[in-house]
């Protein structure tokens, strides 16, 4: 798994271009969240959809299913 590293310059004295691309970066990360979630809906739409999770605590199998109708 990645490491999350921290800026070491505190957030008051960030530049206003540094704060561009952090901004920029968040932003191309909630289109590429939204373009997920829009393309389960419309798989969700099409045909049953079925996702099957491990709870990492308990270790317990969840399996969350949909059906729609287009």
């Amino acid at each position: 798994m990645a490491q999350k590293t921290r800026s070491k310059v505190p957030e008051e004295e960030l530049s206003a271009e540094q704060m561009k691309r952090r901004l920029d970066a968040l932003d191309q990360r909630l289109d590429a969240i939204d373009t997920m979630v829009t393309t389960l809906a419309e798989r969700m739409l099409k045909r049953p959809l079925s996702v099957t999770i491990t709870c990492p605590n308990c270790g317990r199998i969840i399996e969350i299913a949909m059906v729609g109708n287009e």
